[in-house]
C-alpha cells in the first residue's frame, strides 16, 4: 500500500478536489493518507503556502495545479518504484522505509541546525573579526601575553603589515606608506622610524603607548568581514527573503574593484620589475574595495545557503508534521 502524505489547509477548494481523485484512484492504487495542514508548521507553511494541494508519495511531489490523470501517473511511479526497490534492495529498503518511522538525533541535530544556521555563522563571523580588535585592546591594557595569541593565530590568515593596519588608542587611525599619498597622517617610515620596505619588521610591528596598536587583522580583511556581517544582519531581519545576487554582478561589482585595487599594487612592487609607476593603495580604498567585495559575497552566498538549508528543514520538518500526524502519542 501507497502512503501518502497530503499537504493542505483550510477553506482549500483543489485540496477538496484532490481528495475526490484519490478517492476515485484508490481501487487501482491502495493507499493510506495522512493530512498535514502547513499552517501548524511554519517551515511548510514557508514552503508550500503557494504550492498546495502537494502530495509525496514515495520519491515523488506532485504540487498544484494537477489533474486526475496526473495523479494517476504519479501514483503508477510510485508503486512501480516501490516494487523495484522491494525486489532488487530488500534488507536495505526495509530499513530505509523504517527510519522514516523515527526521528533520529541526527534529524533532530539537522533540523536544529537549519533553522538556526543563520544565527550559529553571524556569530562566527562576529566572533572572527571581533577578536583582531580585542588584540590591541588587550596591548593597551598591558596583557601582552594575551594578546600576543590573537596576532600569531590571525597571522596565518592575513600579512598584518602595520602600514596596512587600523590602530587604536594612538595618535592615529593609521599610519600609511609615503607612496600612498595620505595628507594629514604621518607616514609609517616617520612614525616609527622603519624602513618602509622591510616587510617583516612590518609585520611584526604591534605598536606602544604613543602611536597606540595595530587590529590583528589589515584594513581590507575588516571591511570584507565586517561587511559580510553586515549583510547577515540585515538578511536575518529580512527573515531571510533577500535572493541571491547575480554570479556576474558579484563578479563585475564584487572582485572587479578589490582585485583592480590589489593585483594594481601588486604587480607595481614586484622585486626589481614593475608593469608600471609605483603604487601604494590607501586606507580609504582597501576599505571600500574590501567592503563591497564582503557584502556582495555575502549577498552571493547567504541565499544559496538558504537554499540547502531551506530543503533539510522543509524535508524534515515535513517528517515531524506526519510523524506526529501516525503517532500522536
Amino acid at each position: 500500500m501507497l502512503q501518502i502524505t497530503f499537504y493542505t489547509r483550510k477553506d482549500c477548494k483543489l485540496c477538496d478536489q484532490a481528495v475526490e481523485h484519490l478517492e476515485a484512484l484508490q481501487e487501482d492504487f491502495p493507499h493510506k493518507i495522512t493530512f498535514v495542514d502547513i499552517d501548524e508548521e511554519d517551515d511548510l507553511k514557508e514552503a508550500y503556502q503557494e504550492k498546495i494541494p502537494v502530495l509525496v508519495v514515495g520519491p515523488f511531489t506532485l504540487e498544484a495545479p494537477f489533474d486526475r490523470k496526473k495523479m494517476r501517473v504519479t501514483l503508477g511511479a510510485a508503486q512501480d518504484s516501490s516494487a523495484g526497490k522491494q525486489k532488487y534492495e530488500g534488507e536495505k529498503y526495509r530499513k530505509q522505509q523504517e527510519r522514516k518511522q523515527h526521528l533520529s538525533t541526527g534529524d533532530r541535530i539537522s533540523y536544529w541546525f537549519s533553522r538556526n544556521y543563520l544565527k550559529a555563522l553571524n556569530g562566527f563571523i562576529f566572533l572572527y573579526v571581533g577578536l583582531p580588535f580585542l588584540a590591541p585592546i588587550l596591548m593597551n591594557a598591558g596583557l601582552t601575553g594575551m594578546a600576543r595569541p590573537i596576532y600569531s593565530i590571525y597571522g596565518a590568515a592575513c600579512h598584518q603589515l602595520a602600514f596596512r593596519s587600523w590602530f587604536l588608542f594612538g595618535e592615529q587611525e593609521a599610519y600609511p606608506r609615503l607612496a600612498a599619498g595620505v595628507e594629514g597622517l604621518t607616514t609609517y617610515g616617520d612614525a616609527t622610524g622603519l624602513s618602509e620596505e622591510n616587510l617583516w619588521e612590518a609585520r611584526n610591528y604591534i605598536g606602544n603607548e604613543q602611536l597606540g596598536y595595530k587590529v590583528a587583522f589589515c584594513e581590507r580583511d575588516v571591511a570584507i568581514w565586517g561587511a559580510m556581517l553586515l549583510f547577515g544582519l540585515i538578511y536575518a531581519y529580512s527573515k531571510r527573503r533577500i535572493p541571491p545576487l547575480p554570479w556576474y554582478v558579484w563578479f563585475i561589482i564584487g572582485i572587479g574593484p578589490i582585485g583592480l585595487d590589489g593585483f594594481s599594487q601588486l604587480l607595481s612592487q614586484l622585486p626589481n620589475f614593475s608593469l608600471w609607476e609605483y603604487r601604494e593603495s590607501t586606507p580609504f580604498l582597501r576599505t571600500l574595495t574590501g567592503g563591497i567585495f564582503g557584502f556582495t559575497t555575502a549577498w552571493f552566498g547567504f541565499p544559496l545557503v538558504e537554499e540547502t538549508m531551506l530543503e533539510t528543514r522543509t524535508s524534515l520538518a515535513a517528517k515531524i508534521a506526519r510523524l506526529k500526524k501516525t503517532n500522536p502519542a
